[in-house]
Formats: C-alpha cells, sequence, structure tokens
C-alpha cells in the first residue's frame, strides 16, 4: 500500500500539516525515515499527487489510487522479504534501516534491495523496475 494512503487511512483525512505527515509516516506508521518522508513529500507535490492549499498539504486520493507506485516498490519489496523470510514487515524495515546506517544515505529502494540480498532473498524481479 502506498505510504501516503497508508497516512490517510491511519489520520482518516486527506489534510495534512507539513510537520504532521512526515510524522505520521516516519514515527507513528513507521515505515520510513524523516528524510525520506520529505522526499516523499516533495515529490508528490511535484508529481500532483499532494497540493498544498492555505498552507496544508491535501492528499489527492483520486490520483493515489491511479498512481503507478513507482516510489513504492519499496513497500512491495519490503512486504515481499518480508514474506519469504516469515518476517514481520516491521522488522524488515528495522533491519533496511540498520543497513542504512552501515552504508549510509543510500535511496531506500536500494537499500530494500540490498537488504534482501543480504538476507538471501531472490530479488530479481526488482531489479529492472528500480528507476535510479
Amino acid at each position: 500500500m502506498h505510504p501516503l494512503k497508508r497516512a490517510v487511512e491511519h489520520k482518516g483525512s486527506a489534510e495534512f500539516t507539513r510537520s504532521e505527515l512526515v510524522g505520521i509516516l516516519a514515527f507513528t506508521l513507521r515505515i520510513m525515515d524523516v528524510k525520506s518522508a520529505k522526499e516523499l513529500i516533495a515529490r508528490s507535490i511535484e508529481g500532483g499527487l499532494i497540493e498544498e492549499r492555505n498552507g496544508r498539504l491535501v492528499v489527492n486520493e483520486a490520483l493515489l489510487g491511479e498512481e503507478k507506485r513507482s516510489e513504492d516498490i519499496f513497500g512491495e519489496m519490503v512486504d515481499y522479504i518480508a514474506s519469504v523470510l516469515g518476517w514481520e514487515v516491521e522488522d524488515v524495515i528495522e533491519g533496511i534501516r540498520a543497513m542504512r546506517e552501515r552504508y549510509g544515505d543510500l535511496d531506500e529502494r536500494v537499500l530494500a534491495y540490498l537488504f534482501g540480498m543480504d538476507k538471501g532473498v531472490d530479488m530479481s524481479r526488482f531489479r529492472e523496475r528500480l528507476e535510479l
């Protein structure tokens, strides 16, 4: 599921302050770090998925349902790794965060890919879809 969709479902509204949305994505739902949440918001504004109105961020839920989810390949990889390893999604995300400490500030999708490979998961199905 797209991180913004999860945030909307969590709050029950498609309208957020910037700090509120970052907080929900990074701390409440724990699906990405603060930097990644800010980058997702910036990309979503540029792509029209989020509109800024009167100092608030409004998620365009119609576009969210149609979006190709290129940045959500991360979520797809996390779900896949968790299912193959029999782990909880939160444990996979925690492992990816640990890799960030080891490898530095790489794109979260690359870190997920490397984490899966490191754990012996066949990640070849995602190789072509990584848009880096």
